[in-house]
C-alpha cells in the first residue's frame, strides 16, 4: 500500500510479560500466584456528539400502532422505559440465545428448499428476496389514538410485519456526472419528497410519544430516530443501492438538516454517529479502503477550521469523555481518508453547527466538496499521536451554507454594518409586524414596495362575519385539549404540535376565535401571532422581487399570512378592467395535501378530507395594500404550502390564507409558493409578482 507516514508502526501491540502463566483478559497469573493487572484504556471510535441521548429498551406496552417497531429495530430505536439488564437472569439469556439459534436455522432452510416445500402444498414460504410489507390479522384498538393514520375508518387498526433481515448498504462506488437540467429537478423532487415525508413521520411520532407518555414528562421523545426506522423498514432510505463518491443528486449545498439520522435518510453521510464515512476495505473489489464523506463539529481539540481549509483528526484513541488516551492507528477511517488523499477522491463536508431551537441544539449544513492534499502524524494537545488530513474545498462550487449563516447572524444583529449599501428601509411594515421587515435592493433604483401601504391581516367584507357565525367557541379556560369543541371540529385532532409545528396539511383548519374562552397561548392558534422570522424582500435578476428569511424556518412551521383586500367575482371583474393587480385563492395548488402525505408507508392512507370547503370564489385586491407575502416567487417546486384556516369567523367561503414550511429553510434562501395554473378569469398566472 505504501503509507506516506515514517513513523512507527503502532499498530502493533507491547509484547506482554514472559510467563508461564495462563492470561485471562486483563489479568496474568504467575506461578508465584501473584497477580498483574493491566489497565487497559478502553478505546473509542472517533464519533461526533449525538443529537440526543439514545433511549433505551422498554418493556411490551400497548402504544400506537403507526409508531410501532419491528424486532429488527436496533436498541437505539426502541422506547426509553425499560427494565434493568440486571433483572434478568442467564438462564433466560440461555433460553432466548437456544430459540435465536433455532429459528435462524429454521429460516435458513425455509429458504434453501422454499420450492421444494411449496410442491406439497401444505407450507407456505415468502419470498426472501420481496423483503415485501405483509398485512397481518386485524385487531379491534379500544380508542381512536391507536389508529391515526388510518382517516377511513378511525376504530379499526392494522398491523404490519416486516422482513427481518434488512440489505446492507451497496458496495459499489459510483460517481454521478452530466446530469441535465429535467435529471436534476427529478432528484431534487424525489430528495424534497423524501425530507418532507421524514419530517412528517418524526412530528407525528413526537405527538403520538406525548398522547401515550403525557407532556413534560422530562424525556424528549426521539421522532428522528423512529421516522428513521419506519423508512428504512420500508425501503425509502435513499442511494442505499449504491455508495455515491461525490455529489449526492438532488442535495445542494447549503441545505440543512437538524438531525443525523435525516442525513442516513437522504444518503449524505451513512453512520448514525461516527465521523467518517467509507467504504472498508473488506467490501473493497480492490481491497483498499474508501472514505466518501466527514462531518465537522468542531468539537474536538485538535480539529482546525477555516472554512475553505480544514485539518482534520483522525478517529480512535479516545475516551467516552472524547480525551485522547492513547496514540491512533492507521486503520478504519483514518486509513480510509489516507487511501482517499493517494487516490485523489473528494469528500463531502457536513458542518455540525450549534444553533438552539426547538427541534434540537444543532444543525448540520452540507458544504459541499473537499479533497485531502496532506497526511501526517503529529502530536496531538493531549500528548498522544493523532492523523491528521489538511482539506481543501474545491474551486467552482457555491458559497458554503456554514458561511451563508454566520452571514445572516450578522444581518439579523448589525444590518448596516454587515451590507452600508442597498437598505431601503429597514422595516416595512413600519412597526405593525412584531419583527422588522427588511427592503433590500443593489441592483437598480426601482422603490416599488414602499408605494403600498402594509397590510397585517385580509380585510374581508362585512357580510363574511355575520354570514355561518353562531357564537360557538371552545370552554377551555387554561388552554384546548384533546376532545374539546375545537378540536371536533378539526375531526378530532389538533391540526399542531405543542410546539406550533403543523401535523397534517387539510383542506381546512378551526383555530379557536373570539367565541372561545381558551387563551392566546392556546395550541390552536398557531397562525394568529403573526410573523416570527425576520423576512427580507429583495430585488432579484431571476424573479423581480422576492423574498427570504434570516432565520431558520423548520419544515412544517408558520411563516405568516398572505393578506389582501377580498372582493366578490362581480367586483373582481370590475378592477380587473382597472388593471388592478389580484390574486385568485381557488387557484394555489393544493400543496398541504404533501405534509403528511404517508401513502407510502401505509397502504390504507387516506387523504384529510375533513373539514371540508366549498370551491372558493373570490379574489384578494393587492394593488393597494399587501404584505411581505405577495412577494414570493411563483416555483413548480416549492417551499411553502397554502393552508386554508378560519379563526375569526365561521364562514367557509372566506378563509385565511396562511404559509407553513415545506421543508426545513436556511437562512438567506429564497421563498417560493406554487401559484397554480392559468386563472380562468383572466388566463393569466395568479401572481402580483
Amino acid at each position: 500500500m505504501g503509507s506516506p507516514v515514517p513513523f512507527l508502526d503502532l499498530n502493533l501491540s507491547p509484547e506482554p510479560p514472559q510467563t508461564t502463566s495462563v492470561a485471562t483478559s486483563s489479568t496474568v497469573t504467575t506461578n508465584n500466584t501473584t497477580t498483574f493487572n493491566f489497565l487497559t484504556p478502553k478505546i473509542e471510535p472517533k464519533q461526533e456528539p449525538f443529537d440526543e441521548p439514545a433511549p433505551t429498551q422498554t418493556s411490551h406496552q400497548p402504544e400506537n400502532l403507526l409508531f410501532s417497531l419491528s424486532n429488527s429495530t436496533p436498541n437505539f430505536l426502541s422506547n426509553p422505559e425499560t427494565a434493568p439488564l440486571s433483572n434478568i437472569s442467564s438462564s433466560t439469556n440461555d433460553q432466548n440465545a437456544l430459540y435465536s439459534e433455532y429459528f435462524r436455522i429454521s429460516e435458513l432452510f425455509r429458504s434453501a428448499f422454499a420450492k421444494r416445500l411449496q410442491r406439497y402444498g401444505d407450507v407456505e414460504v415468502l419470498d426472501p428476496a420481496s423483503r415485501a410489507i405483509v398485512p397481518g390479522p386485524e385487531e379491534p384498538q379500544p380508542t381512536s389514538e391507536t389508529t391515526p393514520t388510518n382517516t377511513s375508518n378511525p376504530d379499526r387498526a392494522f398491523s404490519i410485519v416486516v422482513s427481518r433481515r434488512k440489505p446492507g448498504r451497496s458496495n459499489e462506488l459510483v460517481r454521478v456526472t452530466n446530469l441535465g437540467i429535467e435529471d436534476e429537478r427529478y432528484f431534487r423532487d424525489v430528495v424534497r419528497r423524501t425530507r418532507m415525508m421524514y419530517n412528517s413521520l418524526r412530528i407525528l411520532a413526537i405527538v403520538e410519544e406525548e398522547k401515550r407518555a403525557g407532556p413534560g414528562n422530562g424525556r424528549r421523545a426521539r421522532g428522528d430516530l423512529r421516522a428513521a426506522a419506519m423508512m428504512r423498514d420500508r425501503g425509502l432510505w435513499l442511494n442505499r443501492d449504491k455508495r455515491i463518491v461525490g455529489a449526492i443528486p438532488g442535495i445542494e449545498i447549503g441545505d440543512l438538516f437538524f438531525f443525523r439520522m435525516e442525513l442516513c435518510v437522504v444518503g449524505l453521510h451513512g453512520q448514525v454517529q461516527a465521523g467518517i464515512d467509507y467504504l472498508p476495505a473488506s467490501q473493497s473489489s480492490n481491497g483498499e479502503s474508501v472514505a466518501t464523506s466527514i462531518i465537522v463539529s468542531g468539537g474536538y481539540e485538535d480539529d482546525q477550521d477555516a472554512g475553505d481549509s480544514i485539518i482534520y483528526t483522525g478517529h480512535g484513541g479516545q475516551d467516552k469523555s472524547s480525551r485522547q488516551c492513547m496514540h491512533q492507528k492507521l486503520e478504519g477511517g483514518n486509513l480510509a481518508l489516507e487511501r482517499s488523499m493517494h487516490y485523489g477522491i473528494e469528500l463531502r463536508v457536513i458542518r455540525g453547527i450549534k444553533n438552539e431551537n426547538r427541534v434540537s441544539n444543532k444543525v448540520y449544513v452540507y458544504d459541499g466538496l473537499y479533497k485531502i492534499h496532506d497526511c501526517w502524524f503529529d502530536v496531538g494537545k493531549s500528548g498522544f499521536g493523532v492523523y491528521k488530513y489538511r482539506l481543501l474545498r474545491i474551486d467552482g462550487q457555491p458559497e458554503m451554507g456554514s458561511s451563508i449563516m454566520r452571514f445572516a447572524e450578522s444581518l439579523r444583529t448589525r444590518p448596516l454594518n454587515a451590507r452600508p449599501v442597498g437598505y431601503l428601509t429597514l422595516d416595512i411594515s413600519m412597526k405593525k409586524e412584531k419583527v422588522p421587515v427588511f427592503l433590500y435592493n443593489d441592483i437598480d433604483s426601482d422603490h416599488d414596495p414602499m408605494y403600498y401601504d402594509y397590510l397585517v391581516n385580509t380585510v374581508f367584507p362585512p357580510y363574511a362575519f355575520s354570514h355561518g357565525s353562531n357564537g360557538s367557541g371552545c370552554e377551555c379556560v387554561s388552554g384546548c385539549t384533546e376532545g374539546c369543541f375545537c378540536a371536533m371540529k378539526n375531526g378530532g385532532d389538533f391540526a399542531y404540535d405543542l410546539n406550533g409545528l403543523l401535523l397534517r396539511g387539510k383542506p381546512l383548519i378551526f383555530e379557536c376565535g373570539n367565541f372561545c374562552q381558551c387563551p392566546p397561548t392556546c395550541r390552536n392558534r398557531v397562525s394568529q401571532h403573526g410573523l416570527r422570522n425576520r423576512l427580507e424582500i429583495f430585488r432579484s435578476r431571476e424573479t423581480g422581487w422576492g423574498v427570504r428569511s434570516l432565520d431558520l424556518i423548520q419544515a412544517g412551521a408558520f411563516i405568516c399570512e398572505y393578506t389582501g383586500v377580498v372582493l366578490t367575482r362581480e367586483q373582481a371583474q370590475v378592477f380587473t378592467m382597472n388593471g388592478d393587480t389580484l390574486i385568485y385563492p381557488n387557484c394555489f395548488s393544493e400543496r398541504w395535501a404533501e405534509w403528511g402525505d404517508l401513502s407510502q408507508i401505509f397502504a390504507e392512507y387516506v387523504r384529510p378530507s375533513y373539514p371540508s370547503i366549498p370551491p372558493l370564489d373570490f379574489a384578494m385586491d393587492v394593488s393597494r395594500m399587501r404584505n411581505v407575502a405577495c412577494y414570493m416567487s411563483h416555483s413548480s417546486s416549492p417551499n411553502v404550502l397554502v393552508q386554508y384556516v378560519l379563526y375569526d369567523h365561521n364562514n367557509l367561503m372566506f378563509p385565511h390564507l396562511m404559509l407553513f414550511a415545506l421543508e426545513n429553510i436556511p437562512p438567506m434562501r429564497e421563498l417560493s409558493i406554487d401559484y397554480g395554473v392559468a386563472d380562468e378569469w383572466t388566463g393569466k398566472l395568479s401572481i402580483c409578482n
